[in-house]
């Protein structure tokens, strides 16, 4: 049976806030309910047909994740990222800050490969440079600070490691102002080139936009490549 990490972390001094919409994961209910959302969400955000299926080809084209390596699927929720890449037969860190989402990711997805683990991607104490691949869908429109969470992300990738994002951009719109103040959800919506600005050491290689929905594949830079 697959086992969850303790939190990581314990000792970190400058703890990361939480936003409401954080607050609302660490539910039963929500997590339950977790993956009937997902299932629709970017069907209903992007106003096509987009389901799991077409979002993990998505995934599996523009990222290609190899047997053997090591990735980190970032606020994994109920583990959608994390069994698409144990399928492929990476060995994968499931990271959440919700016990009830690692519980029904664990639930769900059985693979040996998953290590799943409590905590908070926007300061991790993870290793520098320990993992060829990292998966956040929809993690940076929820994070409290994410400038911060994209800094780490990058921090513990290899050089030459690649980093898939699916977020919701910034539109400008009454709804994502609405839903962007801290009392009704605190969520993000950040532009696309503001987080190529925090990724300083990365290149973006793919990006798209399917109606209101964004996705991103960036490469760490080799060393050489860094300090040229």
């Amino acid at each position: 049976m697959p086992q969850m990490q303790g939190n990581l972390n314990p000792d970190a001094g400058d703890r990361p806030a939480l936003t409401l919409a954080q607050h609302s994961n660490t539910l039963e209910v929500t997590a339950r309910g977790y993956m009937l959302w997902r299932a629709r969400s970017l069907s209903l955000l992007s106003g096509v047909p987009f389901g799991l299926k077409r979002e993990a080809r998505l995934f599996r084209a523009l990222c290609g994740p190899q047997p053997g390596q090591d990735w980190l699927d970032a606020g994994t929720s109920a583990g959608f990222y994390a069994g698409l890449l144990a399928a492929a037969d990476c060995r994968v860190l499931a990271a959440d800050l919700s016990a009830p989402m690692l519980r029904e990711g664990m639930r769900r997805e059985k693979s040996a490969l998953i290590d799943w683990a409590l905590l908070n991607l926007e300061d991790s104490g993870l290793p520098g440079e320990s993992f060829d691949g990292v998966t956040a869908g929809a993690t940076l429109n929820e994070t409290h600070d994410p400038a911060r969470l994209l800094r780490e992300l990058e921090r513990v990738l290899r050089p030459g490691g690649q980093l898939w994002l699916m977020y919701v951009p910034r539109t400008g719109g009454p709804l994502q102002s609405t839903l962007s103040k801290p009392a009704l959800g605190g969520l993000n919506f950040p532009d696309p080139a503001w987080v190529a600005r925090q990724l300083p050491g990365m290149q973006l290689t793919d990006g798209l936009g399917i109606g209101a929905v964004r996705f991103g594949r960036y490469v760490k830079n080799h060393r050489q490549d860094s300090a040229a």
